[in-house]
C-alpha cells in the first residue's frame, strides 16, 4: 500500500507557489505555440518587402528551417515543463517504487502529478515534434496561399 504523507500545514503559501508555477509553464507554452502561428505571417511579410528574386523558395526554406526549430523547442518544452511541476510537485523521478515516487507529494497535488506522470510516458519529446511538424508543414503553404490569393485580389482592385 503506498504512503501518502499528508501536509497541510503550508496550505495557502503552497497554492499559491503551485499556481505560480503553472502561469509560468502555461505563458511558456503560449508563446511558443503563438510563435508558431504567427511565424509564418511575418517571415511573409518580411521576404514580400525585400527585393528577393524566388520569393516562394526563400518563403519555403526559411520557413521549414524556422519553424522546424520552434516546434522542436516546443516539444521539449511540453516535456520539460512536465518535469519541472512534477519536480514541483515533490515527485521523485529517480524513485524505486510508489513511496518513493510520490512520498513528497502532497494529497491535493496527487491527481495533478498523476496525470502529469501519465503525460510524460510513452513516445518521446523528439517523435513528438517530428510528428508534429509532418502535421504542421502545410500551414506554411496555406499561409503563402491565403496571402497570395489576398494579394491578387488587392492588386485587381487597385487596378479597376
Amino acid at each position: 500500500m503506498t504512503t501518502i504523507i499528508n501536509r497541510t500545514d503550508k496550505g495557502k503559501n503552497n497554492e499559491h507557489r503551485n499556481r505560480n508555477m503553472e502561469f509560468l509553464v502555461t505563458v511558456i507554452t503560449l508563446t511558443l505555440f503563438v510563435g508558431l502561428l504567427i511565424s509564418p505571417i511575418i517571415l511573409l511579410r518580411f521576404i514580400n518587402r525585400t527585393n528577393i528574386k524566388f520569393k516562394f523558395v526563400s518563403y519555403m526554406t526559411i520557413g521549414v528551417f524556422l519553424t522546424a526549430l520552434i516546434t522542436i523547442v516546443f516539444a521539449w518544452w511540453a516535456y520539460t515543463s512536465d518535469l519541472l511541476l512534477l519536480k514541483h510537485y515533490g515527485y521523485d523521478i529517480d524513485g524505486m517504487n510508489e513511496t518513493e515516487f510520490y512520498g513528497k507529494v502532497l494529497l491535493e497535488n496527487m491527481d495533478k502529478v498523476k496525470s502529469l506522470e501519465t503525460s510524460i510516458m510513452g513516445i518521446g519529446w523528439p517523435l513528438k515534434a517530428i510528428l508534429t511538424f509532418v502535421f504542421y508543414s502545410p500551414y506554411l503553404l496555406i499561409i503563402y496561399g491565403v496571402t497570395y490569393l489576398i494579394g491578387r485580389k488587392t492588386r485587381k482592385a487597385e487596378l479597376q
